[in-house]
């Protein structure tokens, strides 16, 4: 079933009927619609009678309404949607309608989403190209039968109700709101009641992800060796056989609450992440170095795993950030790479610890790496980090469309996977000029469009 863009035109409901919506004449032909009858029109989860009537041609693929009628969509003049129509149903779809689910938003009109207020803007920016309602909403907007949230236009974000979304796209940044029983019935009645989808669905548990991948032989290559960390004995196995060892929180990100244990001479060398960069401390012995380990680690799930020796530029270690989205042919494609330097401070290479990011073949060609292996480790990163992408949705029972893929390079040129993003940072380092719609915002916005059939 084709759909065609269309402008959405506002009227004032005293010099049009409620029900109806005007069409130009040549869309009407082209999508069959019939005129002058009752039709129903669904925009989400919103569902209305309707009549149509033609315009003249001149006015092409222009769709008028009411002020009554886009109020209770949560439509504004100017709006880009795609339209198709079902003669079985009898049904005319607009959409698609998309609902991103942030953490919180202020009362500040002018920057309500804080430092992704940006993003948010953009996304819209990209709907008026590629046809689409976004709108913004926390879990506190979640009701019965529709959203409070914002959307953007003119210029303004304004405060509308808004129908349930075709496509929800989890933007939380928390697992505590992520796992709140509101948010989880509200995923569950999208895709259930509305057969709407709901991607990046999960944070994902680092031990799951290993365990995941470890099933297909074809990437085991890219796993160090990580297992639950449970006692001593197999920090002291860990530390005897790598030298080098890494303990993070399972549910971890950004970096916090990493430990690096290394072994330096007749020392223990430990490293612990904190706010300001990293907070060292060398002990006689591990076994003197575990209590402090322990009283980090307590009541927490920890993965041990492999130290590794990463690459290298001005003595700092870097490792690669691949961003992997799925497109409108709902095949996985890789949407960027980007190389990330840890600051002095610190020996995690997070952009929120400091790091700085810059173009993964320039630190490829900058590292220590030798130079005749700088071309072929960046295609095997490439390659990598598509292949962890397939595996991960065959194996995980969640619908993801984008993943922050970690890779390091080791001094041999060997790549490894460090660890698998389901919520990768919208702050990529890309200059947000006004107009201007980054790769990855465009292709999240033509796979919703795939999703919903539009």
């Amino acid at each position: 079933m084709s759909s065609v863009k269309t402008e959405i035109h506002v009227l004032s409901s005293d010099i049009s009927p409620e029900e109806y919506l005007h069409m130009g004449a040549a869309m009407i032909r082209k999508l069959n619609i019939p005129t002058h009858r009752t039709l129903n029109l669904r925009f989400g989860s919103r569902k209305l009678e309707v009549q149509v009537t033609p315009l003249p041609r001149s006015s092409k693929n222009v769709l008028r309404m009411t002020e009554s009628i886009a109020d209770s969509l949560g439509l504004a003049h100017g709006d880009i949607l795609r339209i198709r129509y079902d003669v079985r149903t009898k049904t005319i779809t607009l959409g698609p309608v998309i609902g991103v689910m942030l953490p919180s938003m202020s009362d500040s009109l002018d920057r309500p989403f804080g430092n992704v207020t940006a993003f948010c803007k953009e996304l819209h920016g990209a709907s008026l190209n590629y046809g689409g309602l976004v709108y913004f909403f926390t879990p506190d907007g979640i009701a019965e039968s529709d959203v409070d949230g914002l959307r953007y236009a003119s210029q303004r974000f304004k405060r509308m109700r808004f129908p349930i979304p075709d496509i929800v796209y989890n933007r939380l940044t928390t697992r505590r709101l992520e796992n709140k029983d509101s948010v989880q019935q509200f995923f569950l009645h999208v895709k259930s009641r509305h057969n709407g989808y709901v991607f990046n669905e999960k944070f994902l548990d680092k031990n799951d992800v290993f365990s995941a991948l470890a099933r297909e032989p074809a990437i085991r290559r890219l796993l160090p060796e990580s297992h639950l960390f449970t006692k001593y004995e197999q920090l002291n196995n860990m530390c005897k056989r790598y030298g080098c060892v890494f303990l993070k929180p399972v549910t971890g990100s950004l970096g916090k609450g990493i430990i690096r244990v290394s072994r330096q001479g007749d020392r223990i060398v430990c490293q612990f992440a904190s706010v300001n960069g990293s907070l060292r401390k060398t002990y006689p012995s591990l076994q003197k170095a575990f209590p402090t380990i322990k009283s980090k680690v307590q009541g927490k799930r920890y993965l041990i795993q492999q130290g590794l020796a990463l690459i290298t530029v001005q003595d700092r270690p870097v490792d690669f950030r691949a961003l992997v989205q799925k497109n409108q042919r709902n095949i996985w494609s890789i949407t960027s790479i980007v190389g990330r330097i840890a600051n002095s401070q610190s020996f995690v290479s997070n952009v929120a610890r400091g790091g700085k990011l810059c173009a993964a073949r320039l630190a490829l060609m900058q590292s220590n790496l030798p130079t005749h292996l700088a071309a072929s480790v960046y295609v095997t990163l490439k390659k990598a980090a598509l292949d962890i992408a397939q595996v991960l949705d065959h194996e995980m029972p969640y619908h993801f469309a984008e993943l922050g893929i970690d890779l390091a390079v080791d001094t041999t040129g060997r790549v490894w996977l460090l660890e698998v993003n389901s919520k990768p940072s919208k702050m990529d380092g890309t200059p947000l000029s006004v107009g201007k719609i980054r790769p990855s915002v465009k292709k999240m916005l033509l796979y919703s469009r795939a999703l919903s059939g539009m």
